[in-house]
């Protein structure tokens, strides 16, 4: 299924929000129309798929290395180990 002009528009803005004056939550709400809890939840699922790997390969690797480490990071806690 192709990435929705939503979809596109998540992704854009994720690769490119450090350019939007002001804090991230505000630009979230501005630009996208959305909660930023809703953004996070969407874009969340979004690089789980192929069609955004496809659009922007760099930024959806980062983007789940980033989601898998502090996934990592957050089992190690939770088992009582250390960093």
């Amino acid at each position: 299924m192709p990435l929705s002009d939503q979809d596109r528009a998540i992704l854009d803005f994720e690769g490119e929000w450090r350019r939007h004056r002001g804090a991230k939550e505000e630009a979230i709400r501005t630009e996208l129309g959305l909660s930023p809890a809703r953004y996070y939840q969407l874009l969340g699922r979004l690089i789980d798929t192929v069609e955004a790997l496809e659009h922007d390969p760099m930024l959806v690797k980062r983007l789940r290395r980033v989601r898998d480490s502090r996934e990592q990071a957050r089992l190690l806690r939770a088992s009582g180990q250390a960093l």
